[in-house]
């Protein structure tokens, strides 16, 4: 049976503020090679709370187990407190893999936990719910004795409240809404600039396509760890989108005759990034 895996958390709730005291502390001459002792000095957190909040930033892409990674540094450069919607986007991005970064996808979405799950398998066909909808679901899937299932929902909130705590997480990104009391609404999220799903677009064509010259267009349309599940959209705003980068010249499209194709036209993904932190 699959692994929730998101027990990471040790109780302690997605905070950009801690995050950063994390990514300020990767920044230094020793990084993030230190015990968990200094650290806990370094950072002013206590024992638990920085183990957890390393993890969160890991998993946010920010850092790897030493120090900045390139798409954390220019986040940092660009947005130094973590306040910009492109940090959020970029967060939530690495956030749906759970703690496999850019590896290939498994062939189902749960395999990678819990996190992956919502994202690419739940969300899609449940774009209103409740947490008690969401809770069974999950528990048709990973562990389901009495007191796996109280685990599953406490760690799941956690991802609820990532996504809707409006305080210090991600829901400027409005990628999951939170109507009343545990009733939830997804697909209506505010998208992020063109020169930021071009970065995503580039990752995972590197990822999943091996950095081919064309791909078929219906793979980026219909790709289940793509754009339309990351972003909450339909197959035809995906279409739309990638109008809009051929448009850029970020991308070329060929339509004459079935089936279509896509030709990117980036040389470095993160120069994408860099001109979604610049333009916007």
């Amino acid at each position: 049976m699959s692994e929730l895996n998101l027990s990471f958390h040790a109780t302690f709730a997605l905070k950009k503020e801690d995050v950063l005291r994390i990514i300020k502390a990767a920044e230094e001459e020793k990084g993030l090679d230190d015990s968990r002792d200094n650290l806990v000095i370094r950072t002013g957190m206590g024992a638990p709370k920085v183990g957890a909040l390393k993890t969160w930033a890991t998993r946010s892409g920010l850092v790897d187990d030493i120090k900045l990674t390139p798409q954390g540094a220019i986040a940092r450069k660009h947005d130094p407190y973590l306040q910009s919607p492109i940090t959020d986007w970029l967060m939530h991005f690495y956030l749906s893999f759970s703690d496999k970064g850019l590896a290939t996808p498994p062939p189902e979405a749960a395999d990678w936990g819990g996190w992956t799950w919502f994202v690419y398998s739940f969300l899609p066909s449940h774009q209103n719910f409740s947490r008690n909808t969401l809770d069974n679901a999950a528990n048709q899937i990973y562990e389901t004795d009495k007191k796996k299932a109280k685990s599953i929902s406490d760690d799941l909130l956690k991802v609820l409240k990532a996504y809707t705590d409006k305080k210090d997480a991600l829901s400027q990104i409005n990628f999951l809404k939170s109507s009343t009391k545990d009733q939830y609404i997804a697909g209506e999220a505010t998208l992020p600039p063109d020169e930021l799903i071009a970065y995503f677009l580039a990752m995972i064509c590197k990822r999943d396509f091996k950095d081919l010259s064309q791909i078929n267009s219906d793979r980026i349309l219909h790709h289940p760890y793509g754009l339309g599940s990351l972003l909450g959209i339909s197959p035809d705003k995906v279409q739309d989108l990638l109008d809009r980068l051929s448009g850029k010249g970020i991308i070329e499209q060929y339509k004459t005759v079935p089936p279509f194709q896509i030709i990117p036209r980036w040389n470095e993904p993160l120069d994408l990034l860099e001109k979604a932190y610049v333009n916007n």
